[in-house]
């Protein structure tokens, strides 16, 4: 019988610096007025930051010149730019070897799927050179408009309890595309004896607040939750501290995934942890 582990992203901050900043300044734009002058004033008026930044997005690209504005094919040419933390590029294949060796000691066939659950923009993750080795992406989705296809609304958003909906999705099994455009079958009943890959064997990487409720699911449920910071910036290294103290996340990490790394070694401990499980008695099934 085929085991699974899912090892679960969120993507800005955490495999690549944020992707919407990246996006703003290869288009030529200041970030820090963006962010700081225009979505920080509507998060003071009670908007969602989600829901916010997409506005502010689609805002700033009306009123540029036609052949300077927003569109799909853009954010597509900058998610093909996409510079990764070190390591990323080469973790899957690493982990998948590191499976492979766990499977022939323990005499049981596990597998590791890879999942992204981000607030950033699909059209942007999706093209990105690492994405091939997701399961699925599932991200803020933009609608386009003409036929520059210029973004023109919000076609859907996921910021934070949202970012839940997608863990029990994995855990039922409700991925791929017989499930695009049937956003219910997330609440069918399913008994978690039969979960595709049950809670307890998830482990979910993020860094920020929009995380924190996927962060207490898992760690509610008996998986592991580690939080990541870029070591160079005092700021996301104090957030995922008090993520720690907080007890909202088991391991902390800097976003450093090469195989000789705190985060890899983390990442190899949890994995033999779950795979123990399995070998022992299928825990979790």
């Amino acid at each position: 019988m085929l085991e699974k582990i899912a090892l679960i992203f969120d993507f800005d901050d955490t495999l690549a610096p944020d992707s919407t900043t990246g996006f703003l300044n290869f288009m030529g734009h200041d970030p820090h007025t963006f962010w700081k002058d225009t979505v920080d004033p509507l998060l003071d008026e009670g908007w969602d930051p989600a829901t916010a930044y997409m506005f502010r997005l689609i805002e700033l690209s009306k009123s540029l010149p036609p052949g300077e504005r927003f569109t799909r094919g853009k954010f597509i040419d900058w998610g093909r730019k996409i510079k990764f933390y070190k390591g990323v590029p080469g973790l899957f294949g690493n982990l998948d070897s590191e499976i492979s060796e766990i499977s022939q000691r323990t005499n049981k066939e596990i597998v590791i799927e890879y999942f992204v659950i981000s607030s950033g923009i699909s059209d942007i993750l999706c093209n990105t050179s690492i994405s091939g080795n997701f399961t699925e992406i599932w991200s803020s989705g933009m609608s386009y408009n003409g036929e520059n296809e210029e973004i023109h609304f919000p076609r859907n958003v996921i910021s934070f309890t949202d970012k839940t909906r997608y863990l029990f999705q994995i855990s039922k099994g409700i991925i791929g595309e017989e499930f695009r455009g049937k956003p219910f079958e997330v609440n069918r009943r399913i008994d978690p004896a039969n979960y595709y890959i049950p809670f307890n064997r998830m482990i979910f990487i993020g860094d920020g607040y929009t995380d924190i409720p996927c962060f207490s699911l898992v760690q509610r449920n008996g998986g592991t939750t580690i939080a990541v910071f870029d070591k160079e910036r005092r700021d996301k290294w104090e957030r995922a501290w008090e993520f720690s103290e907080d007890g909202r996340v088991a391991q902390l990490a800097s976003t450093d995934y090469r195989k000789t790394s705190d985060l890899y070694s983390v990442l190899i401990m949890a994995i033999e942890k779950i795979c123990s499980g399995i070998a022992e008695k299928g825990e979790g099934r």
